[in-house]
């Protein structure tokens, strides 16, 4: 059984003045209404309207009615979530909603401004979004940190978030509406199944409580064991950088193991330049970073918006 809404909010203890996502869903409205009784007056609401079906309007209305009635600010805030060439949809919005939720956290943003900055952002995300995000990183082969999903608390462009509700499960969260008469606004497109994260939501998950009644509490275990395992390899990665350089020196990544050499590039392209190679690439990376034993080799690899290039001694990473 999942732990209930109310025990995840007893747990729950954010650095205040909190802002929540709010889309107007049942998850965001009751994260949103559970967190402005806990501190009232230490709540605002952050709607982000993305513009990408009809019902979008009639979303901010709703969102607008809620917050009038329990007396929370909110800021509404629009944004082009349009996937670029070659980017996914999903990947579009969520972009689009962070560079929105950073935008929050300036006080002159707000109506009325002069308000104290916004400490904490809380999302909705909750036991069967976790369970969604592990298995999609499953079925596209992802390392430990796909598998470790979604994470409780984290740091993003000197923000701090939260999703506080991420082990209680989205027929306890439901429940908990239904017991307070809560009204919400259903998202149309959660019901199309040509969606890879719908299909996994309408026809797996029941499929899988039927036959292992408690797969939320066990993948919960096992992506906290992945995230363990990946800040361990983050450390590790670290620590060869430390040695091998930023950017890397080419011989000195050539005197580590192709496990390590492939770990420390991994790294090194994420959170130095904001790309993750794909693992065909990296496998591509570590054959030309082998056999670059002349002066004169050459090494040039697409990943991702950019190259990884020779740069005489040393590896770069070229933009587009």
């Amino acid at each position: 059984m999942s732990p209930s809404l109310d025990g995840a909010m007893e747990a729950f203890s954010p650095v205040l003045p909190l802002a929540v996502g709010f889309s107007g869903g049942a998850d965001s409205t009751a994260l949103l209404v559970a967190c402005a009784k806990k501190w009232p007056g230490q709540v605002r609401a952050i709607h982000v309207h993305h513009g990408l079906q009809a019902a979008a309007d009639h979303f901010e209305w709703h969102c607008r009615k809620v917050c009038a009635e329990l007396g929370v600010a909110l800021l509404v805030l629009h944004v082009n979530a349009s996937a670029a060439p070659g980017e996914s949809p999903e990947a579009a919005a969520r972009a689009a909603r962070y560079a929105a939720f950073a935008r929050a956290t300036e006080s002159a943003a707000w109506p009325g401004g002069a308000l104290e900055p916004i400490k904490t952002i809380a999302l909705a995300q909750h036991a069967d979004d976790q369970v969604e995000t592990v298995l999609l990183a499953l079925s596209r082969g992802a390392g430990l940190a796909g598998i470790a999903g979604m994470a409780a608390l984290w740091q993003r462009d000197a923000i701090t978030y939260a999703r506080p509700l991420l082990a209680v499960s989205a027929a306890e969260i439901r429940r908990w509406l239904a017991d307070r008469s809560i009204a919400f606004v259903e998202d149309p497109s959660n019901q199309d199944v040509r969606f890879t994260r719908n299909r996994i939501r309408h026809q797996l998950l029941p499929m899988l409580e039927a036959t292992f009644p408690h797969f939320r509490q066990t993948f919960a275990r096992s992506a906290a064991h992945a995230a363990q395992g990946s800040a361990l390899l983050d450390e590790l990665a670290q620590a060869d950088l430390r040695v091998v350089g930023q950017p890397p020196r080419i011989a000195a990544l050539q005197g580590l193991p192709h496990a390590r050499q492939a770990n420390a590039l991994r790294y090194w392209l994420k959170n130095h330049h904001a790309v993750i190679p794909s693992a065909a690439q990296l496998q591509e990376l570590l054959r030309q970073l082998d056999v670059c034993r002349t002066r004169g080799h050459r090494i040039h690899l697409r990943v991702g918006t950019g190259f990884v290039r020779r740069d005489g001694e040393k590896l770069a990473w070229y933009n587009l």
